[in-house]
């Protein structure tokens, strides 16, 4: 096994397929997992499915019953969030979905074993998913499941997500636990499916306080998200102490995403990953789980976005250029497929090489004041 954190990934990860033309496309793992394999990563756990009995650790029995159906026949009628849409049927997907589930799952639990510190899942994140329907492109919510083997050990757990969707499933389903702590950071949900995540959702009757929100407008950058990202997940660790982290590391708040408004860099991206790091090894004892999450810019922003979460795990420098025979293998097909040149390096220019204007500093500046109102929420300030 490579020297870094353990990469889950196998030959069921791939068998999760929307349809050709879904924004979720298997076609991600060449070049995501081709980059992470050419910096020294090295697959060291096949997902399996979960079994049905785990499943409902967090998923209603019914409803995990309704996904065997559609597995069997996709054609059925829509229902519990399944259909033509965001996330359609198709033939094996409860299989498909339950590998995901599956893969976080025993990643947690080899992480709880002690045989590795750290663990990142670049398929799962699937973090939209509720007990009892689908959603956003999401089946079985692997995240959720993760933290709930980790609560079935007593631990406290920490989950950060960092997708530019809210975090909406992992929240409802650990709503009333106040042995999960839930922050959300993404773009706020009166722009943004999936309409949620706003600074009042704080948390159920037994758990108020630990769920935290920090909605942040369409425009917001790199500096903005950047700051809102440091100001709120050191005060939170600090507060709530947690034994293991869970962490979603979505790369579609990248500028260059083509389903969501934010503008962040991959330079944002990897330094929040490194602060999540960080924040396991002095609250958890190092334990940390991290996952994919979305991403629909395949060849330019989630290759690298899944590397900097790897090298921030592996405690490894960013490399200065990206490895030139990863450049050539898929140069072409990004050409081809997207229209884009595949960039040199990890890291960006300075906001994408987008322009940076009155507007940007104000959607930056506004950010802080979100992060600072969110802490407020929970009564930590700001």
């Amino acid at each position: 096994m490579a020297d870094g954190p353990l990469l889950v990934f196998g030959p069921r990860s791939t068998t999760y397929d929307l349809g050709p033309a879904h924004p979720l496309t298997p076609r991600r793992f060449a070049p995501g997992i081709g980059l992470l394999e050419a910096i020294g990563a090295v697959p060291g756990l096949a997902p399996e499915p979960a079994s049905d009995e785990i499943l409902e650790w967090i998923h209603d029995a019914g409803y995990v019953e309704v996904v065997r159906a559609f597995s069997r026949d996709p054609e059925s009628r829509s229902r519990a969030g399944i259909g033509p849409g965001d996330t359609p049927a198709f033939a094996g997907m409860h299989e498909a979905a339950a590998a995901v589930a599956g893969g976080s799952l025993v990643a947690m639990e080899a992480i709880l074993r002690g045989e590795v510190e750290h663990a990142f899942h670049p398929g799962g994140g699937l973090h939209h998913a509720m007990p009892d329907r689908a959603g956003g492109f999401c089946v079985y919510n692997d995240p959720a499941l993760a933290v709930a083997r980790a609560r079935r050990d007593g631990l406290r757990v920490l989950y950060i997500d960092l997708d530019v969707h809210h975090g909406d499933g992992v929240q409802r389903i650990h709503w009333n636990d106040p042995g999960v702590m839930t922050v959300s950071i993404h773009e706020t949900g009166l722009a943004l499916f999936p309409g949620t995540g706003f600074v009042d959702e704080i948390g159920g009757p037994a758990a108020r306080g630990t769920k935290i929100n920090v909605p942040l407008d369409p425009g917001t950058g790199e500096i903005g998200w950047l700051a809102a990202v440091r100001l709120v997940l050191p005060a939170l660790a600090a507060s709530f102490r947690p034994d293991v982290v869970v962490s979603q590391h979505g790369a579609d708040s990248h500028a260059f995403d083509p389903l969501a408004h934010l503008r962040v860099t991959t330079t944002a991206m990897g330094e929040a990953a490194r602060l999540v790091d960080e924040i396991a090894h002095r609250w958890a004892g190092g334990r940390w789980l991290a996952t994919g999450g979305g991403g629909y810019d395949i060849f330019r922003v989630v290759p690298r976005t899944w590397s900097l979460t790897w090298l921030a795990g592996a405690h490894r420098e960013i490399p200065a250029v990206i490895p030139g025979n990863w450049r050539t293998r898929f140069a072409a097909e990004a050409e081809r497929a997207a229209g884009v040149e595949l960039p040199a390096s990890f890291d960006d220019s300075p906001n994408a090489g987008l322009p940076y204007g009155s507007r940007e500093e104000a959607a930056d500046r506004r950010a802080v004041e979100i992060a600072g109102e969110a802490l407020g929420a929970v009564g930590l300030g700001a």
